[in-house]
């Protein structure tokens, strides 16, 4: 077993895990046994789809929370060194020219050198984190909380059945979109440059009105256009949806009064429910958005943005399924995601079981 620190920092939000892992010799099937989890909405893309620079006070609020998920990891007696924690930077730092200031920072902060991965790396890792939650055997099993049996005879966690074909996970971040196809490891992935943050500052800023929502669904169509030639949408036989944007729109479709991980992990949706939690969101006041208990503050400026994005990506894999002769009826939410991937990357070789 091995204690490991796991830290996410995307365009909007940096999180942070620690749990005890273990990989399983004889299965090679890694087990997490989470001890704390930490999300903290910091906004570090802020402005760099326009300048192409992170900007100083987002470097400020971003490196402060990375000093106290040094101290937590230092009070929970996780070694900070490559073999028990790994910094991980997607989009947003990708995309920034001055991104070693980030780095640099976070180095003296942690004492590790934070990994700015590719978007094929951020899509792998979103996908290993996928199957801990709502696909993953007795591995999912214990990461939820679980007892491996619960995932026998053919049943996912949640009781949902294991299909023979391959799944589309797709994690929904502030700068960038991942879709990845496989069953039990990635066949085909695309990182797309669209997100909640992106499509706000790029279409949306000034609030959703009928043109400037046209434009950003056609942009987004443009990107899934492309995006189908590397990924084949019609193959999927299950739809994942991971991050902020929509386990929010899950909880918007349940009806909940606050964010209830047990209730959302997990969740499956018709397709026209997700859909129209969609455009209910995008077409909600700000008013209505303050009202909703399961949506943090931080996110009430890009979440129409984010729902906009996830109804043109399930809109369009409903559609191409169909095609295939294998309509898709259905979305699936997992709240295991790149997070969960990059904890289990740390995992150690363990005992046979």
């Amino acid at each position: 077993m091995t204690r490991v620190a796991a830290i996410d920092c995307g365009t909007n939000t940096i999180r942070l895990l620690v749990a005890d892992a273990i990989r399983e010799q004889r299965t090679g099937t890694v087990r997490l046994h989470p001890l704390h989890r930490s999300s903290t909405i910091v906004r570090l893309g802020q402005g760099v789809d326009r300048t192409g620079r992170l900007d100083a006070d987002a470097l400020a609020r971003t490196l402060q929370v990375v000093h106290e998920y040094a101290r937590t990891c230092a009070d929970l007696d996780v070694p900070l060194d490559a073999g028990h924690a790994r910094f991980v930077a997607t989009s947003a730092t990708r995309d920034a020219e001055n991104r070693d200031e980030f780095v640099d920072g976070v180095r003296a902060a942690l004492g590790i050198v934070p990994e700015v991965v590719s978007g094929q790396e951020e899509a792998r890792l979103s996908f290993a984190g996928s199957l801990l939650g709502t696909g993953g055997g007795a591995a999912a099993a214990d990461a939820r909380g679980g007892d491996a049996a619960d995932a026998d005879d053919g049943e996912r966690p949640g009781g949902h059945p294991a299909l023979p074909g391959p799944r589309l996970v797709v994690d929904l971040g502030g700068g960038s979109t991942e879709l990845v196809l496989g069953v039990d490891a990635p066949q085909a992935a695309c990182s797309m440059n669209t997100g909640s943050v992106r499509i706000t500052e790029r279409y949306l800023a000034d609030g959703v009105t009928p043109a400037a929502e046209d434009a950003a669904r056609a942009e987004v169509r443009g990107l899934l256009d492309r995006a189908a030639d590397a990924v084949d949408l019609g193959a999927a036989t299950r739809l994942v949806g991971l991050a902020g944007t929509i386990s929010t729109v899950t909880a918007h479709a349940l009806g909940l009064d606050a964010f209830d991980r047990d209730v959302i992990d997990g969740a499956e949706l018709s397709v026209e429910r997700v859909l129209a939690s969609c455009d209910a969101i995008v077409h909600s006041t700000a008013a209505q958005r303050e009202s909703w208990g399961y949506l943090l503050p931080g996110r009430r400026d890009v979440i129409a943005a984010g729902a906009l994005v996830w109804s043109e990506v399930v809109a369009r894999v409903a559609a191409d399924t169909a095609v295939a002769g294998q309509p898709l009826t259905t979305t699936v939410t997992s709240l295991s995601d790149i997070l969960d991937g990059i904890a289990a990357s740390l995992a150690s070789a363990g005992e046979p079981a």
